[in-house]
């Protein structure tokens, strides 16, 4: 039997030359190359036919986060210059209120050049129809490598969405090595973006197009949506020898009640587009355990935690955990399931509501590797090997593949 946490991160390593790493996207977005991995078998196609591939009348759900123009660049009156890079809203916590919010809150941020920044405000003239705005930022508390950094300005005819949009820049991966560019604006979002909050885009999702949608719609497929804002961490590599040493980073979670009451009627073939929307329906299981166990539980107590599914021998069936949601839901006089997620999904993991994935190809030694390693039952090697060897493009503009590892 597998024992996640002493799971070797080293055991998920591979060469990967920056040369295969896509360094901006093709121009067509469904021109892309598709892997087909069914029941260990592999064929290639174009991501233009994925339909042919996926099952009748399947069940396929996006992450609609939208990417959010995250980085800062302030400039002290001495020359240096400071990046905030805004991760989530502290105060208020609630992303929407935070984004309409027109004069005084606090995010949790990454700060670029922080030993320049000894102590009080900075300043960045935004211009917003062609009114300038002064939008000022002071450092408060220290956690880690991050930091509460409270956020003001001098018009309340604006909100921080609209100080984001005129002053902010798109965050792309940092493996990109490169400057954020205009066309990046577009061609880093999916055409069905539209919850803002991610500093990452949910990448699998960037090959779909309209053209996709009717072929899919075509075959009596389903597509529902979700929404898990992708935080910075999805970049971080596990520094650990074993992944019991590495934290994940916890991910805000939106769920309507649609998408919970369709999994539990139809019992269909469910596809998730992209590793954050497994993560999000995976995690729905745990919520509704521990609704089972504590009907009454509040918002925070629901949350999903990194080891929890490795903590014992989990029995109840998936339709009761997701009742359990629906009954929440009930209770509370809502119709969206709002909570965060820490899942650490890797090989140990049992999967309990996704039957096939849409992704692209990870980094080395990433947690997300460890999801896909998991996902195909350890063939892992065997795919990558094959992208290697038949000049797939990696990472976040890159190519894509579908994993039906148990066929459909």
């Amino acid at each position: 039997m597998i024992k996640t946490r002493e799971i070797k991160i080293e055991e998920y390593n591979y060469p990967l030359p920056d040369e295969r790493i896509a360094k901006f996207p093709l121009s067509e977005r469904d021109s892309s190359k598709l892997m087909i991995y069914e029941k260990g078998d592999i064929k290639v196609s174009r991501f233009s036919d994925i339909a042919d591939f996926i099952p009748e009348n399947s069940l396929m759900v996006f992450n609609n986060t939208k990417v959010i123009q995250a980085r800062l660049n302030f400039r002290k009156k001495t020359g240096a210059a400071i990046e905030i890079f805004c991760l989530e809203p502290i105060s208020p916590a609630d992303y929407n209120m935070a984004f309409q919010n027109t004069g005084d809150l606090v995010w949790l941020c990454m700060i670029g050049n922080l030993k320049k920044w000894k102590e009080g405000a900075l300043e960045l003239p935004v211009t917003i129809n062609g009114e300038e705005v002064i939008l000022k930022a002071e450092k408060a508390s220290t956690y880690g490598n991050t930091h509460h950094v409270r956020f003001f300005w001098d018009n309340d005819r604006y909100n921080f969405a609209d100080i984001l949009d005129a002053a902010g820049q798109l965050p792309i991966p940092p493996y990109l090595n490169r400057d954020t560019e205009e066309s990046d604006k577009e061609t880093y979002q999916t055409v069905y973006s539209k919850i803002k909050g991610s500093v990452a885009a949910p990448t699998a999702g960037l090959h779909f197009t309209d053209k996709v949608f009717e072929k899919l719609n075509s075959k009596g497929v389903s597509c529902l949506e979700l929404t898990l804002h992708v935080g910075a961490g999805t970049f971080q590599p596990v520094k650990s020898e074993s992944i019991e040493g590495h934290t994940m980073h916890t991910e805000f979670i939106r769920v309507n009640r649609d998408l919970i009451k369709q999994i539990i009627d139809d019992s269909r073939f469910l596809i998730a587009v992209g590793t954050t929307s497994v993560r999000t329906l995976e995690s729905l299981y745990y919520v509704g355990e521990k609704l089972e166990d504590k009907p009454d539980a509040s918002s925070e107590e629901i949350k999903v935690l990194q080891w929890q599914p490795y903590e014992k021998e989990y029995t109840l069936p998936v339709e009761k955990a997701l009742q359990n949601i629906l009954d929440y839901l009930d209770r509370h006089n809502t119709d969206t399931l709002l909570t965060s997620t820490q899942i650490m999904i890797a090989p140990g993991y049992k999967f309990r509501i996704v039957k096939g994935i849409v992704t692209n190809f990870h980094q080395p030694q990433s947690t997300l590797l460890l999801l896909v390693s998991c996902f195909v039952n350890g063939d892992w090697k065997k795919i990558y090997d094959y992208a290697l060897d038949n000049d797939f493009r990696f990472l976040s503009y890159g190519d894509s593949s579908l994993l039906l590892p148990d066929g459909k």
